[in-house]
């Protein structure tokens, strides 16, 4: 696949808010490998090899486990490989990721009221739709994976 326009370069307004949307992500109460579960997660989902190739060598440099990595895309059969709240940040991820099939559903949202407070579940419903966005534009444009 050969990549197409560079929507840095081509809208660069459109880039600069999404930077923005990433630099308030800085700012949230998760951790870092919280925040890469949830960016691999989606971008398993998305089939965004792009930010699959970034966000597993950023988890593996925040100290996460390989092993979780390697099965992280199959964690509802391996559940106790993640804690609860990572359970649910999943499970949020996955039902926003995939919005048009059921949406966020009641129970997954009740389970993370029992974990997070509404800043907290704001903050990860805004980590998701960001690392949504940026696979769309990674898989739109075909952006190249550094070798």
């Amino acid at each position: 696949m050969s990549a197409r326009l560079n929507i840095a370069t081509v809208d660069s307004a459109a880039y600069k808010a999404m930077l923005g949307l990433e630099g308030y992500l800085q700012t949230i109460s998760l951790t870092h490998i919280q925040k890469e579960l949830i960016k691999i997660r989606a971008s398993q989902i998305n089939k965004c090899a792009f930010c699959l190739d970034m966000h597993t060598k950023d988890a593996i440099k925040y100290g996460e486990n390989p092993q979780r990595i390697f099965i992280l895309n199959g964690w509802t059969e391996a559940k106790e490989f993640f804690t609860e709240e990572e359970q649910v940040l999943l499970a949020m991820t996955e039902e926003i990721t995939l919005i048009s099939e059921k949406g966020l559903t009641e129970e997954t949202y009740q389970k993370a009221k029992s974990f997070f407070d509404d800043n907290q579940i704001a903050q990860i419903i805004m980590a998701i739709i960001t690392i949504n966005a940026w696979n769309r534009i990674a898989v739109s444009t075909h952006l190249p994976i550094a070798k």
